[in-house]
């Protein structure tokens, strides 16, 4: 490694190794300082509960990561990365017993919705399917034109803007009944936001096309894989990757041409010495996570969420807007929309024979020091009943555990930043290029910049982009 290096990559999350190994492979090199034991930020596995339950404390289930136009890019299999998935990427149960799914087929999906809205949603959803890969690389490219790069579909993505920059809560006005208005607005909470926030409407969207093109599927081993796989393949390229190295100042860091730094902008900020930069960035809304060893499948009610690597736990659409609303209002849970992921259902290794690892996380307000342990569980006994049976170990955490884990979910919030107003879309700042800063040599890949949170890389694909302009072309 030569004494100066061309990039320095501050935070091995998915999104730095992203950048890290994007540049090592045009040829620079690069070294990567990561301040815990282990690589992976939010895409980490580990024995949260009991010996040999394999949990993965932030992210799980991974449409946007097998769907990533960066990932499909690599031979990240080569090093290790396999994708699982159940019969279902997503069920969407009722107390009644029944249930709408996301399933790989839009008939499947159209036909759990009812006869009255299987027609819309085909509608929906049809005109996109067929360009996907199109799509996908240039809504989750949504920094390539701050890069110089244009889209490689400009008007099927016009098309999809029609639609995707509406509210979820207006694009579900095209459905009749219930089923399908909670599926879209399960969908649309993914971003943490109510369902009337600009562009939910695209969230949703694009979570249906990426579950009916490649499904919702896990990482075999735990989320640690999707990491790992990418720091072997960053390795193979000649680049170093340092962990237990905890950054507090830029002189600390070797000499290099470019710092990238895959953290929270005000970390970044005070990192790099550029004090107030970001003192408009917001954050948002936390959650309260709980991971279980469980002695068996959760005991669903609906047999199709007994299929179902996610399972959301509703169940209207109006209620789920509630929970949401809540959240961004700093008021106290009441009754949770509940994310849940039932990982060992598409991967068995991740719990010894015949037991389960499952999580489910409800939204609180940033910060929030309270316990929703029995909130999340007697919401679970409504659609699971005897779930609290099979419970042999959980582990919480609230918002000030997750922030503990991951500097990044500053109060909790695991989406780096207030998915409100214009900071949707528009993150970390308004600014030609957001992967740059007011220093020259320092850059922003994390999922505060676009295109936003989620286990895809694509942030730090267009970090490398950026900086790679800087360092070739001189902007």
């Amino acid at each position: 490694m030569p004494s100066i290096r061309d990039a320095v990559v501050v935070g091995a999350g998915p999104n730095g190794l992203t950048a890290a190994v994007e540049l090592a492979r045009r040829g620079l090199s690069v070294e990567v300082f990561e301040a815990r034991e282990a690589v992976g930020g939010g895409a980490r596995t580990e024995e949260l509960t009991l010996p040999g339950f394999r949990h993965d404390p932030c992210s799980a289930a991974h449409p946007l990561g097998v769907n990533s136009p960066a990932f499909r890019g690599m031979p990240l299999d080569r090093h290790g990365l396999e994708w699982a998935e159940s019969r279902l990427p997503m069920a969407h149960p009722f107390p009644d017993g029944t249930a709408a799914v996301l399933a790989r087929s839009v008939g499947e999906t159209a036909a759990s919705l009812g006869p009255r809205d299987a027609g819309s949603y085909r509608r929906l959803v049809e005109p996109f399917l067929a360009r996907w890969d199109r799509l996908a690389e240039d809504f989750l490219g949504l920094g390539s034109a701050l890069n110089g790069r244009l889209p490689r579909d400009p008007l099927g993505l016009a098309r999809f803007g029609l639609t995707g920059l509406q509210p979820a809560a207006w694009v579900a006005r095209r459905f009749r009944d219930e089923k399908a208005r909670g599926l879209l607005a399960g969908l649309a909470a993914h971003v943490i936001a109510p369902t009337r926030t600009f562009a939910t409407g695209g969230i949703a969207l694009v979570f249906a096309l990426a579950a009916h093109a490649r499904g919702w599927p896990v990482a075999r081993g735990g989320s640690q894989a999707v990491s790992d796989a990418l720091t072997g393949y960053l390795r193979a390229l000649g680049g170093l990757v340092h962990t237990g190295a905890e950054v507090k100042r830029l002189d600390e860091l070797p000499p290099a041409r470019a710092y990238v730094f895959d953290t929270s902008p005000h970390a970044l900020a005070r990192i790099a010495g550029l004090g107030n930069a970001y003192r408009g960035y917001r954050y948002g809304p936390a959650v309260f996570k709980i991971d279980y060893a469980l002695d068996g499948p959760v005991p669903w009610n609906a047999p199709e969420a007994r299929e179902a690597t996610t399972v959301h736990v509703g169940p209207t659409a109006h209620r789920i807007d509630d929970a949401m609303e809540r959240a961004v209002e700093g008021r106290e849970p009441t009754e949770p929309f509940l994310i849940t992921v039932q990982p060992s259902l598409a991967d068995p290794t991740r719990a010894p024979e015949g037991k389960q690892v499952f999580w489910a996380y409800g939204h609180v307000p940033n910060g929030w020091e309270g316990d929703a342990t029995a909130l999340i569980e007697r919401r679970l006994e409504q659609y699971a009943p005897g779930f609290r049976d099979l419970v042999l170990a959980r582990a919480t955490a609230g918002p000030p555990e997750l922030a503990a884990r991951n500097p990044n979910y500053v109060g909790g919030d695991i989406a780096a930043g207030a998915a409100s107003g214009l900071q949707l879309l528009l993150r970390p700042k308004l600014t030609r290029v957001p992967y740059a800063t007011a220093h020259p040599a320092v850059f922003l890949c994390s999922s505060a910049t676009p295109p936003g949170p989620g286990v895809h890389g694509m942030s730090g694909h267009h970090a490398a982009r950026a900086v790679w302009r800087r360092l070739t072309l001189g902007r």
